[in-house]
């Protein structure tokens, strides 16, 4: 028990196949881009997999379509780990991956709604994404849908005080059509969080707000359906998942590493390099 603790709070899952896979498409798009934030497209990417391949009700060939649940990527500039998943999907074709940042591209370097289909809120600018949710959440229970609302931030962004803002509001209106899942993957742009603006105790923080509040690690794709099917996490409350992850999980040389946030050029030889770390020649 002691041993499966500690994994999760280190985020320490194996990757599967399918999760290779879609590192290899991540790296697509880095190719096509040239740019890109490698390792925070990287932490959230089994979050990803896990809503869209389990979780999210969704039509792709209806984005609009009223019943589906939302899924907002707060962390707009983990954005390709989304573009993946949406191209898996169908909602645009794989081959638009490789026009990623491109100026005729549908692709930017942060997801806009109504330019790529799928998206449900711009994003980018940090901690715009629980306050959208809210909204979103609030205006489905009016409609007495159950459609679902998921959003999904990075740890960085919660020192944002507009998430814990939209966070009361929630906790007030009982949300419990809402999931918040943080990825944890414990460095900001900058550095450490713990150096920076250190989040502990995260999971009280939650609770005091008024949610139901789970760990996971955020690489076990098993574990993440398990908490997911259990929504809510308590009943009339909105839920919060803490997902335990790695920062450029899947590449050994940029886990963990600050530097690996962005990168502002990506040649073919890092490009080959990344592959190589992936076991793809």
């Amino acid at each position: 028990m002691a041993n499966d603790v500690a994994r999760t709070a280190r985020g320490e899952a194996r990757l599967d196949e399918r999760s290779i896979a879609l590192r290899r498409l991540v790296v697509r798009t880095l190719d096509g881009g040239k740019r890109g934030h490698v390792g925070s497209s990287l932490s959230p990417l089994e979050i990803m997999r896990v809503l869209y391949d389990d979780v999210l009700r969704f039509r792709a060939d209806d984005p609009a379509w009223e019943g589906r649940d939302r899924c907002i990527l707060s962390k707009g500039h983990g954005c390709i780990a989304q573009y993946v998943m949406l191209a898996e999907k169908g909602f645009f074709p794989h081959a638009v991956l490789d026009t990623f940042c491109r100026r005729d591209s549908i692709l930017g370097g942060h997801p806009e709604a109504g330019k790529v289909p799928g998206v449900e809120a711009s994003t980018g600018a940090l901690g715009h994404g629980l306050p959208i949710g809210v909204g979103r959440a609030m205006a489905l229970r009016i409609k007495r849908s159950d459609a679902r609302v998921f959003v999904v931030t990075g740890d960085g962004e919660i020192n944002e005080g507009s998430v814990w803002e939209a966070a009361m509001s929630a906790s007030k209106h009982r949300l419990s059509n809402l999931t918040v899942m943080v990825d944890y993957n414990k460095i900001q742009s900058a550095g450490t969080t713990k150096e920076i603006l250190d989040l502990e105790p995260l999971v009280d923080k939650w609770r005091a707000f008024g949610f139901g509040v789970a760990e996971v690690d955020g690489h076990d794709v098993a574990a993440l359906r398990e908490v997911l099917g259990r929504l809510p996490l308590e009943s009339d409350k909105p839920s919060a998942i803490i997902c335990h992850t790695v920062k450029g999980k899947g590449i050994g040389f940029a886990e963990n590493d600050p530097s690996w946030h962005h990168k502002s050029t990506i040649d073919a030889k890092l490009i080959d390099e990344l592959y190589q770390a992936l076991g793809a020649a």
